[in-house]
């Protein structure tokens, strides 16, 4: 999780104070379309500007695409599913609003990915050497 906001002068821009709901939105056309590593991107930046419901959405968002990778259908870039996962976790923990109910599915849809991840490590046969 970066700790330095993303801000519109970034992209050489004025700030007014929107560009967290540009990037949500992005995320979510995105998403729509598929394409869930963009959507993470721009999740991502609406969520280290502080948009409260970025979070959660990332969260999802990096639990699919883990989901993906594990499965071996999701390329893009070298993270592994273990690495999105935790990333998914970070955001989700401290998502605002985390008694709501699509934050409770969205942590309890987290909790059985930990255990399916922890069960799969169980199956791996022990190296030998």
């Amino acid at each position: 999780m970066s700790v330095r906001p993303w801000s519109p002068e970034d992209l050489g821009r004025p700030t007014d104070g929107s560009w967290a709901d540009v990037a949500f939105g992005l995320g979510e056309m995105y998403e729509r379309c598929g394409d869930l590593e963009s959507a993470a991107d721009w999740y991502r930046r609406a969520a280290e500007s502080d948009r409260a419901d970025a979070a959660l959405r990332l969260g999802d968002v990096l639990g699919r695409l883990a989901d993906a990778r594990r499965a071996g259908q999701a390329g893009g870039s070298a993270e592994s599913a273990e690495d999105l996962l935790a990333e998914a976790t970070r955001w989700l923990s401290g998502a605002p609003g985390p008694t709501t109910p699509d934050a409770i599915e969205l942590v309890t849809d987290m909790l059985n990915r930990h255990q399916l991840q922890a069960a799969r490590r169980g199956l791996e046969p022990a190296p030998t050497g």
